[in-house]
């Protein structure tokens, strides 16, 4: 009798604590002791559909009856983090010069840490955005690096983003930068990095929004994709779709690409996000034309995986659930990957829970940063050809840097 009385106190005393738990949260989305995967849905079962819309945009609208403030996605760091007052380490095409994928993981292990510094020591409580404007910009934890393209033609204005035309060096060199800014931690993302632009996507600036890339399945493979894989497998959480075309399709709504290859054949759990204004390329005169109007295209795209738009189109997809373009779960779909990504970076946690929460404004464009990207400067300078000019002359007094940059300081900001 005193063991059942003993038993029953125990279950009675389990399930108070339980319910205390469970109370201390204001919803269960709230809740960090709760499965992502019942916060997710949770949270999904309380929004509106404008809402879901809201959140499907790279800045994201607030949802101020839950307490969500606005985010933006869009950050860069693609040699360090972008801004002033952070710490400016040499171009990706620079660093894949040094062949050092373990001096490019402490790099961006440091632009990572800048990155949580700068958040910790920002305000992130706007509410009331309901727009494509948040006003929180490059301030976020989710990157638009590294840029796992083939560097082959001159004409292309981001060459200096890649790591250059070897697949297996730009696959090398990109999952140290995901290792680097992503961390290690088992609950948490240290930040979100992102593969881009995903595929085929190297040419001439002016025809980028307008062109169809045909290539060789041997080329596809061997040369485009590798890269993209590499960072797939190292557990890359963002994958970012291209301007142009793929075999006819918009590759921000390719099903060979986006459902296929990313999703099919690799098994990719992260999100996608387009590139800026690749949506509006669909229906735009004198771009893809792929489709009629704003509600066709971001339904496509939606429903291939494009999750995330920068962008505006995204915003009717209300209007493309009314007419039957997409349905309501099929926007879910996109939201599961959304919201997963916000709450594996802590957002929706208690502060207490966040393991880089000691980082703050004392650990941006420290010294030891400083003296980490002269290290890298040093070991990514490549001698093409000495015709005797080197070594310089310890008589030399001066030496003109000329060009349009020379002091453009501004150009240096990432």
């Amino acid at each position: 009798m005193k063991k059942l009385a003993l038993i029953t106190v125990t279950l009675l005393a389990l399930v108070s604590c339980k319910q205390k738990a469970e109370t201390e949260y204001e919803y269960p989305f709230r809740n960090p002791n709760l499965k992502i995967e019942d916060r997710v849905e949770d949270l999904i079962s309380r929004l509106t559909l404008r809402e879901k819309v809201g959140m499907t945009m790279s800045s994201s609208f607030s949802v101020d009856r839950l307490g969500i403030p606005a985010y933006t996605w869009w950050s860069e760091a693609c040699h360090g983090i972008t801004g002033a007052g952070v710490t400016v380490f040499p171009q990706s095409i620079g660093l894949a010069a040094s062949f050092d994928t373990e001096r490019q993981f402490e790099i961006y292990t440091a632009v990572s840490d800048e990155a949580r510094a700068r958040w910790n020591s920002t305000e992130h409580n706007e509410f009331g955005v309901d727009s494509k404007y948040c006003l929180d910009w490059w301030h976020g934890l989710s990157f638009w690096c590294p840029n796992v393209n083939i560097f082959r033609d001159p004409r292309w204005g981001r060459g200096q983003e890649t790591s250059g035309e070897d697949p297996f060096l730009a696959g090398e060199m990109g999952a140290a930068v995901v290792r680097g800014m992503q961390g290690d931690n088992d609950r948490y993302f240290k930040t979100i990095a992102c593969a881009k632009h995903f595929a085929v996507h190297s040419g001439p600036e002016s025809t980028r929004h307008s062109f169809d890339a045909r290539v060789s399945q041997r080329d596809l493979w061997e040369t485009y994709l590798p890269a993209f894989k590499k960072l797939v497998d190292a557990g890359v959480q963002q994958v970012m779709g291209a301007y142009n075309r793929y075999e006819g399709e918009p590759c921000c709504a390719s099903n060979r690409l986006l459902v296929d290859i990313l999703r099919g054949k690799w098994n990719y759990q992260g999100f996608v996000v387009s590139d800026c204004g690749a949506i509006e390329n669909f229906y735009e005169k004198g771009r893809h034309e792929t489709h009629p109007d704003a509600a066709t295209a971001s339904a496509a795209a939606v429903k291939a995986g494009c999750d995330v738009e920068c962008g505006t189109s995204y915003d009717s997809l209300s209007e493309a659930v009314e007419k039957g373009y997409i349905t309501e779960a099929e926007i879910d779909v996109s939201l599961r990957r959304i919201l997963t990504a916000r709450i594996r970076l802590g957002m929706l946690d208690p502060v207490e829970l966040d393991p880089w929460r000691a980082l703050g404004a004392d650990d941006l464009s420290t010294e030891k940063n400083h003296e980490l990207a002269r290290k890298a400067a040093q070991e990514t300078m490549v001698l093409l050809k000495n015709d005797g000019i080197l070594p310089l002359s310890r008589n030399f007094r001066k030496i003109a840097v000329i060009g349009p940059n020379a002091d453009n300081s501004y150009m240096h900001l990432g």
